[in-house]
């Protein structure tokens, strides 16, 4: 895999904690988690950039941010011929009502393969345009697409934490296997390991099925599993229906508490 990436010993991103939210396998709560996560982390008063990389837009979508409609989105970033102080300015959406600052996405995305072939330094985009906000904001969300390519491997190699939803579903289980071989070809490219940690989404208890699967993980990856388990929650499809976060639609439901209990467990992770 040729990513352009040249840089072999970056070291933490100084500010920010980036957590790129990535599964090559797609329905898996992604957008969901990179939405609920981020507003989860701002009841507890950090300040928090989303910035959605799916050419899919769904969390653009959900969050009332329709790209055709909008003169500034993230693929501006990527296409940008040099530097650019003031693009951030241009591209970040304060909050509106979900606590968090945001990137809408673009479809023309999926063009940036042919648009960045020959562009020295490709996989290093993102990275060197972060540091240019990293010590305004406490975390920043990146919501991947579920497909290698140049994005997705913008993310990880500007990322601090990758976070990998999984279905509790034995279908999901594949898509586990592909973003590890990303991972470790990426690893081998950067001369660092990535930092990554799955979590459990979509978890019916009384399902058989579930429960073998969050077994599975838990035996699997006993280090690299994130205690929180997101039950499946209707509040989530009534928030997205509403185009708000499901800390508006009930704060007290279980979708909420746990992804409040998973924001707390990524704060002490990264302090410890």
């Amino acid at each position: 895999m040729s990513v352009g990436v040249t840089n072999r010993n970056r070291g933490k991103t100084v500010g920010a904690t980036i957590l790129p939210i990535a599964n090559q396998k797609g329905g898996v709560g992604k957008t969901t988690t990179a939405l609920s996560l981020g507003a989860a982390l701002v009841r507890l008063k950090k300040k928090v950039l989303v910035v959605d990389l799916d050419p899919h837009a769904n969390a653009s979508i959900h969050m009332a941010f329709f790209p055709e409609k909008l003169k500034y989105t993230v693929l501006d970033l990527f296409l940008s011929k040099g530097p650019e102080p003031d693009i951030w300015d241009r591209i970040i959406y304060p909050d509106k009502g979900s606590g968090f600052d945001f990137v809408p996405s673009h479809i023309r995305l999926s063009e940036l393969e042919v648009d960045l072939k020959d562009k020295p330094g490709k996989g290093l985009i993102l990275h060197k345009a972060l540091e240019a906000v990293s010590s305004e904001y406490d975390y920043i969300l990146l919501d991947c697409p579920p497909h290698v390519g140049i994005i997705l491997v913008n993310a990880l190699v500007a990322g601090d934490l990758l976070i990998i939803p999984i279905q509790t579903d034995f279908l999901a289980l594949h898509g586990v296997r592909l973003i590890f071989d990303t991972i470790r070809t990426l690893s081998k490219a950067l001369g660092r390991p990535i930092r990554f940690r799955a979590l459990a989404t979509m978890y019916d208890q009384r399902a058989s099925a579930c429960r073998r699967v969050l077994d599975i993980l838990t035996k699997k990856m006993p280090d690299r599993l994130f205690k929180s388990v997101i039950s499946m929650d209707t509040k989530f499809r009534e928030a997205s229906a509403q185009g708000q976060v499901i800390f508006d639609i009930d704060p007290k439901c279980s979708g909420a508490k746990q992804y409040l209990q998973l924001a707390k467990e990524i704060i002490a992770h990264e302090n410890s």
